[in-house]
């Protein structure tokens, strides 16, 4: 089960009280305060790591709490302090104040992290309040309550490229054939439910993450079909590859889905219209393939990069992966 948005509430731990206490051995009189400081309350930290791909583990577990400090003792020993609470997210959650949709921070990295609820101060015990006008002090401070509140996470996979596309067009088998992902895949519409990132090779001890997105319809930004959530996925990346089934056995011709999937991209905005993007045209093994990709670049700008390629029997991949390189190299170049 994929899930990239969920809401958690979290609570520091409290800070332990002070101590009001006095020095009491044999042969010494007088001995004075000697009460400790109570324990400083536990923290809750969020940190990102590539161990964790959803967030179906918060999405089951909505409450995270962190262990309070403890009361302070005599001798002015200082009370012990609550361990830290450490949550691990997945790499690329952003985290959001639930009431105001406040960005606290953006985990990007592997190691990120940030202290979402600091836990409470520890109360001061009775020798601190000791002075020359005051030298039997019974007064001592309770400990500072830990932070705590409602907190939305939502992840946006850290991909370099993002595979876009219609339903059927074959980004799923893409992935399949040039990553050691594994999505479901099967010849009916909308097999892909949740995005699927894969690491893809691209020679000479380099690689990139490839992000399978599930595919768009006309209107996924009103809420046809599977909707334009996953979009959010697509932010993050540097390019992207549209693929295109250019034997459709219905629904729209090529040139009029690469149109469709161009108008839901400008409608999502953010900047997703105008990524690089390659064209992949994709099922060559098919005997229709020929005219639909002679019509696709008849219609297409002429400079736009159209790659033939055939998942099922992998022709055209390997050139296909040289592309990506390319693009993500062209990405990266400075304006």
């Amino acid at each position: 089960m994929f899930v990239d948005k969920t809401d958690i509430f979290v609570k520091a731990g409290d800070g332990g009280d002070g101590c009001v206490s006095f020095r009491r051995e044999k042969y010494i009189p007088r001995g004075g305060p000697d009460g400790g400081d109570g324990g400083r309350g536990g923290s809750v930290i969020l940190r990102a790591t590539d161990r964790a791909a959803t967030l179906l583990d918060h999405h089951r577990q909505t409450f995270y709490r962190a262990v309070s400090g403890k009361q302070g003792r005599g001798k002015n020993q200082t009370g012990r302090s609550g361990q830290d609470l450490v949550v691990e997210v997945p790499r690329g959650t952003i985290v959001r104040r639930r009431d105001s949709g406040e960005v606290v921070r953006d985990l990007t990295a592997e190691g990120d992290e940030i202290a979402i609820a600091r836990g409470g101060r520890g109360g001061k015990g009775n020798s601190r309040f000791k002075s020359s006008t005051n030298q039997v002090p019974r007064e001592s401070t309770p400990g500072e309550e830990g932070e705590e509140g409602w907190y939305t996470l939502e992840l946006k996979l850290v991909a370099d490229v993002g595979l876009v596309g219609l339903p059927n067009a074959g980004k799923s088998t893409i992935i399949s054939r040039i990553s050691s992902a594994r999505p479901k895949i099967a010849d009916y519409p909308f097999t892909t439910l949740s995005p699927v990132p894969g690491l893809v090779s691209l020679g000479e001890y380099r690689s990139c993450v490839v992000a399978d997105i599930p595919g768009l319809i006309e209107g996924a930004h009103q809420g046809h079909g599977l909707g334009d959530e996953f979009l959010r996925h697509v932010e993050r990346t540097r390019a992207l590859v549209h693929v295109i089934d250019v034997a459709p056995l219905s629904g729209p011709a090529p040139a009029e889905a690469y149109r469709v999937i161009r108008r839901e991209l400008e409608a999502y905005g953010l900047g997703l219209a105008g990524k690089p993007e390659i064209v992949a045209a994709n099922k060559m093994d098919l005997p229709e393939a020929g005219d639909g990709l002679a019509a696709l670049r008849r219609e297409l700008p002429p400079d736009k990069e159209i790659w033939p390629i055939s998942a099922v029997t992998g022709a055209g991949l390997k050139d296909l992966v040289g592309a990506i390189a390319r693009l993500i190299e062209r990405a990266e170049a400075p304006s």
